[in-house]
């Protein structure tokens, strides 16, 4: 729905992208970006539903979340050579530079949040999932520039350029203020507040949440599909859909094989699987939309990902339920 009113209805979405002042008095204006604010909302919640409690069940048996924060993040050095080595030999004018832009953007942004969601309806293990989102995210101030400073060589026709400065806007404290703090602050929030209150705050606060995630989304989707219904241009689309899904397959399948290598129980194969293929897509778009706003495009194949790790993330939840039948049924 937040896709469809985007193409539909872009403009209002259009204007929540720029900076607006925000009168806090007579001579006070207060400098508002809609995209970020959002963004800060949804992790916060994210945060207030991290049960912190249950990491002491990792510490005892860390290997599972050891395993995963290393792939998760190798999967940039791993994935993205291979996806810009065949963009290479497109008849694209700069060699897929664009996509490979995105892709860099969007497996080098931490877990997803949202996969302890996804964790809990698979009877995944959720303290280790819990263990992996805190992780990446508290390490991502560190190694998103690192990741993106090393993949920048890949690209051609000016992209390392806008690499380099969506770099300096990382470098400047994107992750740590847009990503690490209000996941923090909900954590910290949990952690403060008696079990009652926090029965309460959750209420009050995911519904907002979840409220705020499909306004950025919209938000999100006006900057990519507005332009796009102004000038269609169906060769891109496509491959967006195609380099997305290819990054996906390529995230949740070495995930997949990881999990089977190091033998690990369903549940935390699951959960090591779900943190190599979920990363934190809103994060990426926003990131796009402030270090390279003159660039919409870059955000389609962020959407189309967005979509397609859901889609995935299902299946991996779907054969984790479906496990306990199997595993009793004689034969």
């Amino acid at each position: 729905m937040s896709y469809a009113a985007a193409m539909l209805l872009p403009g209002p979405g259009l204007w929540l992208r720029h900076t607006h002042a925000l009168p806090l008095g007579p001579l006070i204006r207060l400098p508002v970006c809609a995209a970020p604010c959002l963004l800060s909302l949804v992790l916060f919640s994210a945060g207030l539903q991290v049960p912190v409690r249950e990491l002491g069940r990792v510490a005892r048996r860390p290997s599972a979340l050891l395993a995963g924060l290393a792939l998760h993040l190798a999967i940039p050095l791993l994935v993205i050579p291979l996806v810009a080595f065949l963009l290479h030999r497109t008849p694209d004018t700069d060699g897929g530079s664009g996509l490979v832009t995105a892709m860099i953007l969007i497996v080098t942004m931490p877990v997803a949040a949202g996969a302890t969601v996804w964790t809990g309806k698979g009877d995944g293990d959720q303290p280790t999932m819990v263990g992996l989102v805190l992780a990446s995210t508290l390490l991502s101030p560190l190694t998103t520039p690192l990741a993106i400073q090393l993949l920048a060589p890949l690209l051609s026709g000016g992209y390392a350029e806008s690499l380099t400065t969506s770099l300096r806007t990382v470098g400047g404290g994107f992750t740590l203020d847009g990503v690490v703090l209000p996941c923090a602050a909900g954590i910290l929030v949990r952690i403060a507040l008696p079990p009652a209150w926090t029965g309460r705050a959750m209420h009050a606060v995911t519904p907002a949440a979840l409220a705020g995630s499909l306004l950025l989304t919209y938000v999100n989707a006006s900057g990519a599909l507005g332009s796009f219904i102004a000038q269609p241009r169906p060769l891109l689309v496509s491959a967006a859909l195609t380099v997305a899904a290819l990054v996906c397959l390529l995230s949740f399948g070495l995930g997949r094989s990881a999990a089977r290598l190091l033998r690990l129980e369903p549940p935390a194969a699951a959960s090591l699987t779900l943190a190599c293929g979920m990363n934190n897509s809103s994060a990426s778009a926003v990131l796009i939309t402030a270090a390279l706003p003159d660039k919409p495009h870059l955000l389609l194949p962020v959407l189309a990902y967005g979509l397609l790790q859901k889609t995935a993330a299902n299946r991996v939840v779907r054969a984790q339920a479906r496990r306990p039948a199997c595993a009793s049924s004689p034969g």
